[in-house]
């Protein structure tokens, strides 16, 4: 019986198994979905299915520099405890080096994505929760390239809560790229500068400003200076070359980089777990819960 994109689609939605082991289950079964099932759940593929509703707000953040290419990556686990695990960290250094090699210009493609050993980027995520036992995902990544004449910063905070790579053009200074990288992971800036800051969000800033001066019981013959004041301090707050450098407080970070004889053409910076809605477990219930047989 001829295997079916359809088919293939509804085993997967069914067990939770990567493409390439749902054709190959109905493959060996000859296109029957049950079996098929049985197939994936004896051969310890479809556990992953069993997680798939779970949240993934740990893990880790990476990065990979070869030659004039480097990758920042986010891969999320469950449990801090996974995100240690041997297994999980050679799994995230293997999609890592996939990922510099291959270029994909998004998640999705990445997933669908064939490593050297034959499998998906899916599938080897896939086999890694039948194996560790935890819902695993590939969250998001950036790849950036440079010249010889540039500098990458790569910085990791705390094992990898948060990473940054940032990109230093016209200047081989790797340890001042690493500097800012630094900053920008204390700091979390939003921009690069005020060049960047889109007009929407100037005037939003400018009208919420304005109402903070009015309701102060500002004149309003003074409100507009002082809202432009105001406005310049919203600069330094959100853009990274307006703020004051954490290895030198008294020099903007513009400044240092000004040093450098180079200039920043961007940054990234990953918090691992940002952005996701935790679940919030108490464990004392979920301990008596077990210990009741519920």
């Amino acid at each position: 019986m001829a295997v079916t994109a359809q088919m293939v689609k509804e085993l997967r939605e069914k067990t939770g198994a990567g493409m390439m082991d749902c054709k190959k289950a109905l493959v060996q079964t000859d296109g029957n979905l049950e079996a098929a099932i049985d197939f994936l759940r004896e051969k310890g593929l479809s556990s992953a299915a069993k997680k798939a509703d779970r949240i993934a707000a740990e893990g880790t953040t990476f990065i990979q520099i070869e030659g004039n290419k480097a990758v920042l990556l986010e891969m999320n686990a469950e449990t801090d405890f996974v995100a240690k695990n041997e297994a999980f960290q050679q799994l995230v250094q293997q999609v890592a080096t996939h990922l510099l090699a291959t270029e994909p210009a998004s998640v999705e493609e990445a997933l669908a994505s064939t490593l050297e050993e034959g499998v998906t980027v899916e599938n080897a995520i896939s086999n890694a929760v039948a194996k560790i036992g935890e819902k695993i995902t590939l969250r998001r990544f950036v790849i950036e390239t440079k010249t010889d004449a540039d500098a990458f910063g790569p910085y990791l905070h705390m094992g990898g809560r948060i990473g940054v790579l940032t990109v230093l053009e016209g200047a081989t200074n790797e340890q001042a790229a690493k500097d800012v990288a630094m900053h920008v992971a204390a700091l979390n800036p939003a921009h690069i500068s005020r060049d960047a800051v889109s007009a929407e969000e100037v005037e939003h800033e400018r009208k919420v400003l304005t109402e903070q001066a009015l309701n102060e019981g500002k004149p309003e013959n003074i409100v507009a200076k002082m809202v432009e004041g105001r406005l310049g301090k919203y600069f330094e707050e959100v853009c990274l070359l307006d703020q004051s450098f954490v290895k030198n407080p008294d020099q903007k970070v513009g400044v240092f980089v000004e040093s450098t004889g180079g200039k920043l053409v961007s940054f990234t910076r990953y918090a691992v777990g940002e952005g996701i809605e935790k679940r919030e477990d108490n464990f004392a219930e979920e301990v008596m819960s077990q210990v009741k047989g519920n």
